[in-house]
């Protein structure tokens, strides 16, 4: 699916956008008939609403629509690009030139996004109202950020059916040949020989081989490793999850997915950067091979780990990752990952939690997702939690008892593998959207994606 504005033309229908205190200034303005034609629907500019104003012939002349003031905006963002979204066929021009820029964005960057439709399996009714966008704003990025998003979703989605290793690595090759990328893959009992010990262990027991995913872009500029965790289906293993949790986990190969659609903005938008991504895609199934409570394996690096449940999957595969990518130390090392409910507990399903030990890198993260209605919230890498992941008879444990702190411990157990990296930063996402709002319907979810890609340029220094 291609998120896009419509062309400009001069048949477009004026779409003026209002906050409540320009409302009385605007309706000032309009011919009489139309001015008493919003106040008679009481239009007062509330965030979401919309209002078309009849011409004399009765066709649509112009549209109001509402913005709200600035608290209803914090409560519910996109709201106004979904209301353009739901009106009736036709092209529509926005009017906001008086507008801040940021404003304009998300009014614009809402419209994209409430065009997605994910109609693999049924068809969807697609949105009949094109929008020209407001002149100032770049529509060629909010386009590039909303395509990413839709590949981010469409992923997500997708049932693990259609979508384990196999279908997550094809993806990624479309990727790679859309954008002149090369991609390698270990695969199976290669992951043994070449050291994968930890992404063998938990991929072993499914029909589906485990493998890892080595995605290369750019020649020049800093190196930027993006680490997602694919875990393509989570039974949670001998440590079978309640069916209840298990129905979402088609999802758990959500980080994999987000890479996919940050490197696919960086990509697109040509920064000077040298991109790896890898992606390791397995599924953490039952059978007589499956890992067990109380196994020790050896990660890459040569720590041991001990299993305490096979259900806490995720940060064993990005171990084995992480330390791969540490070997050659990038000035950028992102992981990304659906890995602990504890983050939900804390956060809920839109805030997602970032950590890293650089107070200038998590200051640019936090300033560009609120730009770019990406929102995050630094948590800290807490030292005195280290004790909770060292059992005593292994160098680590996968999953601390007790409960506490699960996502900071579980923050704290990958950073043991990025030894040499500075920065690194690791962002415990959901990847889901519970409920349907503005802009993001019920389902797969990107989270982080656009306000790493916005940092970027701070960060890095381009």
């Amino acid at each position: 699916m291609r998120a896009r504005f419509a062309a400009r033309t001069d048949k477009a229908i004026p779409l003026i956008l209002l906050t409540p205190d320009r409302l009385k200034g605007v309706l000032s303005s309009l011919p009489e008939a139309q001015a008493a034609w919003a106040r008679l629907h009481d239009f007062c500019a509330k965030s979401g609403s919309r209002l078309v104003l009849p011409g004399p012939d009765g066709s649509a002349d112009r549209v109001l629509i509402g913005l709200g003031d600035t608290a209803a905006r914090a409560r519910t963002r996109f709201a106004a690009g979904a209301a353009i979204a739901a009106l009736p066929k036709g092209v529509y021009r926005a009017v906001a030139d008086d507008l801040p820029r940021t404003l304009a964005e998300e009014v614009a960057f809402g419209y994209l996004l409430s065009c997605y439709r994910f109609d693999a399996y049924r068809s969807q009714s697609r949105v009949k109202a094109g929008l020209v966008p407001p002149s100032n704003v770049d529509s060629a990025a909010l386009e590039r950020m909303a395509e990413a998003e839709f590949l981010t979703r469409d992923l997500i989605n997708t049932p693990a059916e259609d979508m384990g290793p196999d279908e997550l690595e094809a993806a990624a090759r479309d990727l790679a040949r859309q954008f002149g990328a090369n991609l390698k893959k270990t695969e199976g009992d290669d992951l043994l020989a070449a050291n994968f010990p930890l992404i063998h262990t938990v991929g072993r027991a499914a029909a589906r081989a485990p493998r890892l995913l080595d995605l290369g872009w750019g020649t020049a500029g800093p190196h930027v490793t993006l680490v997602g965790k694919g875990v393509c289906f989570d039974t949670g293993g001998l440590n079978l999850k309640p069916g209840v949790s298990m129905g979402l986990m088609k999802k758990d190969m959500g980080g994999a997915a987000a890479v996919l659609g940050l490197a696919q903005m960086i990509m697109a938008a040509n920064l000077p950067v040298r991109l790896r991504v890898l992606i390791p895609a397995v599924e953490n199934a039952v059978s007589g091979a499956a890992f067990r409570p109380g196994d020790i394996p050896k990660a890459r690096n040569g720590m041991t780990v001990e299993i305490n449940s096979t259900d806490a999957e995720g940060r064993l595969v990005l171990a084995d990752t992480l330390a791969l990518a540490a070997e050659t130390p990038p000035n950028l090392l992102v992981s990304m990952a659906t890995l602990t409910g504890a983050a939900r507990v804390a956060l809920g399903p839109d805030l997602a939690p970032f950590y890293t030990d650089d107070d200038g890198v998590a200051a640019a993260l936090s300033a560009a997702g609120t730009r770019v209605f990406d929102p995050m919230w630094r948590m800290p890498f807490h030292a005195p939690y280290e004790a909770m992941i060292e059992p005593g008879i292994a160098d680590l444990n996968n999953a601390p008892k007790g409960g506490f702190a699960g996502s900071i411990t579980a923050a704290l157990f990958l950073r043991r593998f990025t030894a040499g990296v500075a920065p690194y930063v690791h962002l415990d996402i959901y990847g889901w959207q519970p409920s349907a709002a503005p802009g993001r319907p019920k389902g797969g979810a990107g989270q982080g994606a656009r306000g790493l890609f916005h940092a970027l340029p701070e960060v890095l220094r381009l």
